[in-house]
């Protein structure tokens, strides 16, 4: 029986046609948590906002998604994916218009907000379509290659195409373009997927949802206002340390509450008959490990984007096209390395060789970026680097988001895929927090220790880069650590073994 359903499931000849489309929703949702980067000084001049304002621009979005992603999986799970995704997806279009017709702050501080919350409920249920409908072990391995690739890639994508919007045409466009992405993908989903019912049972369960929503919301916000909190306190004396950006008293009650709720969340999960997310979804070996995964890489990588975009845009003076053509080199050895990982490697090795791998490329790369200078030249200094942190990227994500996310029963799919996000916006909610922090403080030392220097423009401003550059430098060494640390701790916890395959209790065909 298991073998038929298989079959008949996989023999769907559209099944392709349905992973591009929701590799588009996948896209619009990763890129927009940079692409509104670039147009930010353009959206500030527009509106008359101020620079801490603009930083709530982020924050909004990433508040909103990161809490809410838990209800959106369950959501999928109770009420069916493909409706769930197509009310993400048209919530996403209105917001997106919403912000891009903005008049005032207030009004795309909103619209932000209302796209982080709405991007939590289609996210979960777009992972969840993949996982269910490609269940063979070869063509779920080249199905996540190619979802992994987005996934990973969204982020450059998005500095590429804010870039090009906001320079030959407006920031407004940074938004307007999710109509394009939102109205192409609810067609395709509309004409291609079958509406099937939600495959849990027993409701929303309002104190599970409330527990991890608001626990969630209290940690992203928590990170949030120390990454905020160490350029307020540089900016007002001149020095930061963690302990000054993680010791505030509203970062401190934050975090206690937000892991005191989710703790809260996790002993309820034990004694409900019907979980909103089983444990055995997280400590199961091979999928805790790839949690695991996920999250330090994200903690890592954050410094990828961020501090390597400064330094191509402050330091050596690239416009914003330029910044985003400059990070093409990453996304192709992504695509590329998650295509060989997943296709060729994970279906005969499995896991535990390649995530480990993944994270200990990640680390020679982010070494390769220590060695960054202020009149160093792309080719040798920042290529090798990309290149490094592409193939990372590419074996991290791909194999990751498959192996979590497998040999998981329909009924709890949209909460596996919201874990996978889950992890995924925390750790780069830490990543933002550190290693910002880090870099401030290693900036602002530098430049103290070169008061005494000679005082003449052009020396301040060589001084001022250099002490920028160190300021990156540093936090890149932190990020090495980072994945070194995650290549350890993969290691020990992944199981040995090529990837189990699916059976009938694991599938739901989503497809007409």
């Amino acid at each position: 029986m298991d073998t038929i359903v298989a079959t008949q499931h996989q023999q769907h000849d559209k099944r392709w046609v349905i992973l591009g489309f929701l590799g588009l929703a996948q896209l619009m949702v990763v890129l927009d948590a940079t692409i509104v980067n670039i147009a930010l000084p353009s959206a500030k001049s527009s509106l008359g906002f101020s620079a801490e304002d603009a930083q709530w621009l982020i924050t909004a979005y990433s508040l909103a998604f990161g809490s809410l992603l838990f209800l959106g999986g369950r959501l999928s799970d109770l009420i069916g994916r493909k409706t769930t995704l197509q009310i993400g997806l048209v919530g996403f279009a209105f917001a997106s218009a919403l912000g891009g017709a903005a008049q005032n702050f207030t009004m795309l501080v909103s619209a932000r907000a209302i796209q982080g919350a709405f991007g939590a409920v289609l996210a979960p249920a777009a992972l969840a379509m993949v996982s269910t409908t490609f269940i063979d072990v070869k063509e779920r391995a080249k199905a996540f290659s190619i979802y992994g690739s987005i996934a990973g890639a969204g982020a450059a994508i998005g500095l590429l195409l804010g870039g090009i919007l906001t320079q030959y045409l407006s920031w407004r466009w940074t938004l307007y373009v999710n109509l394009i992405f939102a109205t192409v993908t609810f067609v395709g989903a509309q004409s291609l997927l079958r509406r099937e019912r939600g495959q849990a049972t027993g409701g929303l369960d309002v104190p599970s949802t409330l527990l991890i929503s608001t626990g969630l919301f209290s940690i992203v916000y928590g990170l949030s206002h120390a990454a905020n909190s160490a350029q307020r306190t540089a900016d007002a004396h001149g020095t930061v340390t963690l302990v000054s950006a993680f010791g505030n008293p509203t970062t401190i009650a934050c975090l206690i509450v937000g892991v005191t709720l989710v703790c809260a969340f996790v002993w309820l999960q034990t004694v409900r008959e019907r979980p909103m997310l089983p444990l055995s979804i997280v400590t199961d070996r091979a999928r805790g490990g790839s949690f695991l995964g996920i999250f330090l890489a994200s903690a890592s990588m954050f410094a990828v984007f961020l501090f390597l975009t400064f330094y191509l845009q402050h330091v050596k003076g690239y416009s914003p096209v330029g910044a985003g053509v400059a990070f093409l080199p990453l996304v192709a050895a992504l695509s590329a390395a998650a295509a060989i990982s997943q296709t060729m490697l994970l279906p005969r090795l499995g896991p535990r060789p390649l995530l480990p791998t993944g994270l200990a490329i990640g680390a020679l790369g982010m070494y390769v970026f220590t060695h960054l200078t202020v009149h160093g030249s792309y080719a040798s200094e920042v290529l090798p680097g990309l290149l490094l942190n592409g193939v990372a990227m590419g074996v991290i994500f791909a194999t990751a988001m498959n192996t979590s996310t497998a040999r998981v029963r329909p009924e709890y799919a949209g909460s596996a895929s919201a874990t996978v996000n889950v992890t995924q916006q925390i750790g780069g909610s830490i990543g933002t927090a550190l290693l910002s922090t880090v870099s401030i403080a290693a900036a602002l030392g530098y430049g103290a220790s070169l008061r005494g220097s000679p005082s003449s423009i052009l020396a301040q401003q060589e001084i001022a880069l250099q002490a920028q550059v160190h300021g990156y430098t540093t936090a890149f060494w932190w990020a090495a650590a980072i994945f070194a640390f995650g290549a350890v701790v993969t290691l020990i916890v992944l199981p040995s073994g090529r990837p189990e395959p699916a059976t009938a209790d694991h599938v739901l065909a989503v497809a007409a």
